[in-house]
C-alpha cells in the first residue's frame, strides 16, 4: 500500500523547494537585467514585489506576474504583463485568460492545462506589481479626491501626488485601510468597531523633522487618507502681519506669543484696549476678553491664553494716529496701511 502522509509529505517538500528555486531564479534574474540595462532602464524595475497583497486579490489588466513551471525550459522567470482583456500569452499553451483569477487559482488553471505536455507540472504564479490602485486623500490638501497609484508609494509621495499640504493643514493625518490589505504598521493602529478596517494617526512635523522617518509608511490601495483642517487663531487690528496662525500641537498660545507671530505692533497699535473676541458654544454673539497689552509687555499683568478660533483685536489708537499724520503732512510724507487676512504656519 502506498503511505498517503509520506506522499504528501514528499509534495509539500517538493513545493517548498520549487518555491525556494523560484525565489533563487528571480533574484538572479533581476539582477542579471540590472546588469545588463542602462541606468535609466534599472530605475524603472518594479518595486512592488514585496507589497503585502490579500490572498483573495484577482488578477487583471496590467497587473504584472511571473509565471515559472520547475523543469521546464520553455517557461523563463520573466515578467508578463496581463493584456487589456485580461489574457497573456505562454508557450506550449498559448494565450490563455487570467484575470479574475488569484494566483492560486491560477496556478490550478495552468497546471491541469500544461498536464496536456509535461508529466505532473509543478506551477508558480508570482504578483510582481499591481495594476494602477485607487487611493483617496481628503481634507486640507492641493488637490482632494482619488489618486490612482502605479508601484509602491509612500505616506509622503502620495500627498505629493494630491498636491501637497495646503497652508491651514493641522499637524496630523489618519489613514483608513481595509484588513485585508493588513493592518496599519504604527504603534497606535487599531481596527474599528466593524473590523474591517484599520485606522491610524500620525503626526507629520515627525515625519518632515526627519525623528521618525519609518513613519512614512508604504500606501496599500483603497487606503484613505485624511488630512484634517488646522486649529487657527487669528490677530487683526493694529499689528506687522495680521492673519491667520496654526496652532499645531498646542491647544493655546498666549496673547503674547500671538503677538510675536504677527510681528508685534505697529505704530498706531493701543495696546491697554486689545480683546480676544471668542465663540461662544450655542451663542449668536461672541464673548470679548479684555486683554491690557500695555502690562503685558511690562511684564506686570497674567496673560490670556488664545484658543482655536479665537480673534485677537488690536484697536488703532486715533490719538497716535493723527499726532503721527500731522507729523508726516508737515514733513511731506505719505502713510499707507495695507490690509488683508493670510494664514501662516
Amino acid at each position: 500500500m502506498i503511505d498517503m502522509g509520506l506522499a504528501d509529505r514528499n509534495s509539500n517538500r517538493r513545493q517548498s523547494a520549487g518555491r525556494s528555486m523560484l525565489t533563487t531564479l528571480l533574484i538572479t534574474a533581476t539582477v542579471a537585467t540590472a546588469q545588463t540595462l542602462p541606468i535609466a532602464t534599472t530605475q524603472m524595475l518594479p518595486q512592488t514585489a514585496n507589497r503585502q497583497t490579500p490572498a483573495d486579490y484577482a488578477l487583471g489588466p496590467d497587473d504584472q506576474i511571473i509565471v515559472h513551471v520547475e523543469e521546464s525550459e520553455e517557461f523563463t522567470p520573466l515578467p508578463i504583463r496581463i493584456d487589456p482583456k485580461g489574457n497573456i500569452n505562454l508557450p506550449m499553451l498559448g494565450r490563455v485568460h487570467a484575470a479574475g483569477l488569484t494566483t492560486d487559482q491560477f496556478e490550478n488553471f495552468l497546471q491541469t492545462a500544461l498536464k496536456r505536455y509535461l508529466r505532473d507540472p509543478e506551477v508558480f504564479v508570482t504578483l510582481l506589481t499591481l495594476r494602477p490602485q485607487p487611493v483617496s486623500v481628503l481634507g486640507a490638501v492641493a488637490n482632494p479626491g482619488v489618486h490612482q497609484l502605479e508601484g509602491r508609494k509612500t505616506l509622503f509621495e502620495v500627498l505629493s501626488l494630491a498636491g501637497g499640504l495646503r497652508p491651514d493643514a493641522g499637524y496630523s493625518v489618519h489613514i483608513t485601510r481595509r484588513l485585508e490589505w493588513g493592518r496599519i504598521p504604527l504603534p497606535n493602529a487599531k481596527d474599528d468597531p466593524t473590523g474591517h478596517f484599520s485606522l491610524a494617526s500620525l503626526d507629520v512635523k515627525n515625519i518632515m523633522d526627519a525623528t521618525h522617518p519609518e513613519q512614512n509608511i508604504p500606501i496599500q490601495p483603497d487606503d484613505v487618507i485624511t488630512v484634517p483642517k488646522a486649529d487657527i487663531v487669528y490677530v487683526i487690528g493694529a499689528v506687522r502681519k495680521p492673519g491667520g496662525f496654526v496652532l499645531g500641537e498646542s491647544e493655546t498660545l498666549s496673547a503674547l506669543q500671538v503677538l510675536s507671530l504677527s510681528e508685534g505692533l505697529d505704530r498706531f497699535a493701543d495696546t491697554q484696549h486689545a480683546k480676544i473676541i471668542r465663540a461662544v458654544p450655542g451663542a449668536k454673539t461672541r464673548a470679548e476678553i479684555p486683554v491690557d497689552l500695555k502690562q503685558l509687555i511690562a511684564g506686570k499683568g497674567t496673560d490670556v491664553p488664545v484658543r482655536a478660533n479665537d480673534i485677537l483685536f488690536i484697536p488703532t489708537s486715533n490719538k497716535k494716529a493723527a499726532t503721527v499724520r500731522g507729523i508726516e503732512a508737515a514733513l511731506g510724507m505719505g502713510t499707507a496701511i495695507g490690509t488683508g487676512l493670510v494664514i501662516y504656519r
